[in-house]
C-alpha cells in the first residue's frame, strides 16, 4: 500500500519539510531503505547514519532536524517521538494477523472437568488438563500443554508447544511464547548416604498480569511456596528463573539471564544478557547489571553493577582501568629494578672501597 509523506504525517501528527506528495510504499531501517520507504531516526547517536540513507522519508524530532543539512531526495516527518511515530506507522506496510478463530479445535484434548471462558481459542493439538480454568479472550495454540489445576486470567496467550505443568497461575494479559516451560521442578536435591535425593517440589508459579515470558525460558516451580513474577516484568528468550525466586513488577531481563534459587528483586530492575545470580541475593528496586555480570552480593536500590564479580560500575572502571595499565607498569617495575641493581652494586664497590687498607694508606 501506497501513502503520500503528507497522509503519513497526518497519521503521526507530524510536521513535513519537504515533499509532502512524494509516494512512500515501504517502512525500513536505515541501512535498507530506499527512496519508496521511510525509516526513523530515535535519537542524536543515528544521526551518523543518515550521511549513505538513502529513503524517501525520515521521522525525526525537531533537535535533530534543525542541525540537517536540506536533502531534496528526502522528506523530514517531524515528531516529538520518533519511534512511536514509526511504530504507528509500520503496520500500514506490514500483514498484521488477528486472533485464530474462536472455537475449540476437535484436535484438542480438554478435561471434561477444564472450564474455558468465552471468546477463546484452544488449538489442534492443545491439551487441557484436570480442573484448568481459562478466563475469557485466551488463546492456546497448537501443541501447547495446560497442566491440571492451572489457572489462566482473561486474554492470555500461551503459544504452541509451551508447557504449563500442574497448578501454575498466569494474571490477565500475560504471554508465554513457544517452548517456554512453567513449573518444573526446581533444581533441589541433598546429598545423602552417598547419593543425591530428591527434595520434593510441592510450590508452585505465580505470574501476575501483563507479564511476557521468552520463547523457551524456563521457570521452576518453588519447594514450598510459590515462584512468582511481577506485574509487566517482561523475560527475554532463553532465560532460567529458579525455584522460589520472587521477581517485582515491571523487571526486564535480556537473554541468558540466570537465577539461581530464592533470588528477590524490588521492581523496574533491569538485567542485560548473561547475566548470573547467586542464590539468595536481593537486587533492590531499580538496579542495573551490564550484561554477563556476576551478582554474588544484595544490590542497593537504583545502582548500576558491571562485570565479574560485579561491583558498582564506577568501581569496575577503575579496576578495568587499572589493569589496562599493567604492562606499562610492568615495563616500570623492570627498570626500576635494573637501576636498583645497579645501584646496589655501586654502593657495594663504594663500601670496598672505603673500607680496603691499601686504599687507605695510600
Amino acid at each position: 500500500m501506497s501513502h503520500t509523506v503528507g497522509s503519513l504525517a497526518s497519521l503521526v501528527q507530524g510536521e513535513v519539510r519537504g515533499d509532502a506528495e512524494r509516494l512512500i510504499c515501504n517502512a525500513a531501517a536505515i541501512e535498507s531503505a530506499g527512496p519508496d520507504a521511510v525509516t526513523f531516526v530515535l535519537d542524536e547517536s543515528h544521526v551518523s547514519r543518515l550521511e549513505a540513507c538513502r529513503a524517501g522519508a525520515v521521522i525525526l524530532n525537531a533537535k535533530i532536524a534543525a542541525g540537517l543539512k536540506p536533502c531534496p531526495a528526502t522528506s523530514l516527518i517531524v515528531v516529538v517521538d520518533p519511534h512511536a511515530a514509526f511504530q504507528k506507522i509500520l503496520p500500514e506496510y506490514r500483514v498484521i494477523r488477528g486472533r485464530p478463530q474462536r472455537g475449540v479445535s476437535p484436535q484438542a484434548f480438554v478435561s471434561p472437568t477444564a472450564k474455558i471462558g468465552v471468546d477463546c481459542y484452544v488449538g489442534p493439538g492443545a491439551c487441557l488438563g484436570e480442573d484448568v480454568e481459562l478466563g475469557s479472550g485466551c488463546d492456546i495454540h497448537p501443541g501447547a500443554v495446560i497442566g491440571p489445576g492451572c489457572k489462566l486470567g482473561q486474554d492470555v496467550v500461551v503459544y504452541a508447544n509451551a508447557v504449563l505443568y500442574q497448578d501454575v497461575t498466569l494474571g490477565d494479559r500475560v504471554i508465554i511464547h513457544s517452548g517456554a516451560v512453567i513449573g518444573a521442578d526446581g533444581f533441589g536435591y541433598r546429598f545423602t548416604e552417598g547419593r543425591f535425593v530428591k527434595i520434593p517440589q510441592l510450590g508452585t508459579v505465580e505470574i501476575h498480569e501483563d507479564a511476557e515470558i521468552g520463547a523457551c525460558t524456563t521457570i521452576d516451580r518453588g519447594a514450598i511456596g510459590p515462584t512468582v513474577v511481577g506485574a509487566g516484568t517482561k523475560l527475554d528468550n532463553l532465560i532460567m528463573i529458579a525455584h522460589n525466586c520472587e521477581l517485582g513488577r515491571h523487571n526486564v531481563f535480556a537473554s541468558q539471564v540466570g537465577l539461581a534459587g530464592s533470588c528477590t528483586t524490588g521492581d523496574y530492575v533491569r538485567l542485560g544478557g548473561q547475566v548470573g545470580i547467586k542464590d539468595h541475593v536481593r537486587l533492590n528496586s531499580g538496579c542495573m547489571v551490564g550484561a554477563k555480570g556476576g551478582v554474588h552480593r544484595d544490590i542497593p536500590e537504583g545502582e548500576i553493577w558491571i562485570g565479574y564479580p560485579a561491583t558498582p560500575e564506577a568501581e569496575q572502571k577503575r579496576l578495568v582501568f587499572s589493569l589496562k595499565r599493567v604492562p606499562e607498569m610492568r615495563d616500570q617495575v623492570r627498570t626500576m629494578e635494573k637501576q636498583i641493581a645497579l645501584l646496589t652494586k655501586q654502593l657495594e664497590e663504594l663500601k670496598a672501597e672505603t673500607t680496603n687498607p691499601l686504599r687507605q694508606a695510600g
